[in-house]
């Protein structure tokens, strides 16, 4: 077991809009290169436009937010959604304008490899586009099989 930090900071303003809180939860022990963060979004926050070179995958903990892919739709993002961010796409995410969201963050890291790669800030233009709240389903023959867990 690896105790979580309860520690969080204010994100930084360059590389978001609005007041944000983020923290790192557990960067596992080597061979893994598994890192998990936390964030909270106040209603109209949102990240700059970025990518990460392994991709990312966010869980919606609680609130409605907003995530879009660079050049498609702004999504509507709730409680209990998961986004999978592909390897080198850029986006952005964050809260709806009238509530929080917070997320579950979770990636590949490398030590000796390149990170988040920062982008311009989101315009409120962008920010601003009426969201979809249309959900990609997998089909049931795609999902991957659960295994047991191990412990």
């Amino acid at each position: 077991m690896i105790r979580a930090s309860a520690t969080s900071r204010p994100a930084p303003q360059q590389r978001y809009s609005g007041v944000a809180w983020i923290g790192r939860d557990v960067t596992t022990l080597e061979p893994s290169r598994l890192s998990t963060f936390h964030a909270q979004f106040n209603p109209g926050a949102r990240t700059a436009w970025h990518r990460y070179p392994y991709g990312r995958v966010l869980h919606v903990l609680h609130g409605t937010g907003r995530v879009q892919r660079r050049g498609g739709p702004v999504h509507e993002v709730k409680a209990g959604d998961t986004i999978v961010v592909a390897p080198g796409e850029w986006h952005w995410h964050g809260a709806a304008p009238t509530t929080f969201v917070a997320l579950v963050s979770t990636s590949e890291t490398d030590p000796d490899g390149p990170g988040t790669e920062w982008g311009a800030p989101v315009t409120d233009r962008e920010y601003a586009h009426p969201p979809q709240s249309t959900a990609i389903r997998l089909p049931d023959q795609d999902r991957v099989p659960s295994r047991d867990p191990c412990w």
